[in-house]
């Protein structure tokens, strides 16, 4: 996608699916917009893709079926390009500026969604970058995917206090699942876990069984209705 397919971005949140172009901390990122087809809350989920220096974008498979998951919820769904990916303009900063592009659109949605619940949600790299910055923005709830432990310094920032859900499959060859249990059962107040046997890091074969973990997960969380 080049820079000119993308319009700037509206100046209330949108009404229908659409990409634009936001304004980022060092310039442009690429960011879609996704609405329920039926029964829907306010609350906005924003969702972080894996990590951009492997291919990770915000159509990646898993990242696309989180954001189907919560859209069938009832939720806006809004994916973006971290600095650097796609039409998204930037270089790679190691997380530190990766969280400055989620803090840019948490800013947007809550600037156009005033009494919408905001939740974050991130797959992979995405959920590092979700979960360091879900406290300091005041995130409503919180989904991580496949978590990193071990990877990144998961000790150095405020665990939010927010509903949690971690999914994490058992024979993740990228992310060690010992780790993220050993880390996840110490964490106060502790989070809802799934463990998903059989499953990969990529959730090959199991994209629908991840469907059925977030919709069961977040299900008693979900915001009201909003006013048809």
């Amino acid at each position: 996608m080049t820079e000119t397919t993308l319009s700037p971005a509206p100046e209330t949140f949108p009404d229908a699916a659409s990409t634009f172009a936001l304004r980022g901390p060092v310039g442009r990122l690429e960011v879609a917009v996704d609405l329920p087809e039926q029964d829907a809350r306010r609350g906005v989920a924003i969702i972080c893709h894996p990590h951009p220096q492997h291919g990770g974008t915000m159509h990646n498979k898993v990242v696309t079926m989180v954001e189907r998951s919560l859209r069938e919820s009832g939720l806006a769904t809004v994916r973006f390009n971290f600095r650097g990916v796609g039409a998204s303009e930037g270089v790679y900063d190691e997380g530190n500026g990766e969280g400055d592009d989620l803090a840019a659109v948490f800013d947007w949605v809550r600037s156009r969604r005033t009494d919408d619940a905001v939740w974050l949600a991130g797959f992979s790299f995405g959920s590092y970058v979700a979960l360091r910055n879900a406290a300091r923005l005041g995130a409503d709830a919180l989904i991580t995917i496949a978590p990193p432990v071990g990877r990144w310094d998961f000790e150095g920032f405020e665990m939010p206090a927010c509903p949690w859900l971690i999914i994490q499959g058992e024979e993740d060859e990228v992310v060690d699942p010992d780790a993220v249990f050993a880390w996840a059962e110490k964490l106060k107040p502790a989070p809802h876990v799934v463990r998903m046997p059989e499953t990969s890091h990529f959730f090959h074969r199991r994209l629908m069984d991840l469907r059925g973990a977030i919709k069961n997960g977040v299900r008693s969380w979900l915001p009201s209705e909003r006013d048809a």
